[in-house]
């Protein structure tokens, strides 16, 4: 659970910073940030999952890259069911996912080196 509401915060603030820095991007202030990291964190395992195996032949066939259509269709979902996070359009959403998926995990990896290593063995 503590690992989880770290994600949720790392997550959140990636967001807040990426929405300021983007233009196409707005969310309101920082507690709507934890709101659209959460909404995030439930798609991600709720709702991808689905996706991928729905649109699995599309991925194969694009080796992996449909992947990033995915991840804009999950920002767009966020976007429509969080109040104070606005998305202009897909390409915005493609850009603030990939962005988003980066500084989180160069994030994590920084902060929880110690983690990264047990997880790999």
């Amino acid at each position: 659970m503590q690992k989880w509401l770290i994600k949720i915060m790392v997550c959140a603030v990636n967001a807040f910073i990426l929405a300021y820095i983007l233009p196409g991007i707005n969310i309101v202030d920082f507690f709507t940030a934890i709101i659209v990291a959460v909404v995030l964190s439930l798609l991600d395992a709720i709702v991808k999952p689905l996706l991928i195996l729905l649109t699995l032949p599309a991925t194969i066939l694009t080796l992996g890259l449909f992947l990033f259509v995915i991840n804009a269709s999950i920002i767009l979902i966020d976007a429509y069911f969080v109040h104070g996070f606005e998305v202009q359009s897909f390409w915005h959403a493609l850009l603030f996912g990939a962005l988003l998926s980066f500084f989180n995990s160069l994030v994590h990896k920084k902060a929880f080196p110690e983690q990264i290593q047990k997880e790999e063995m």
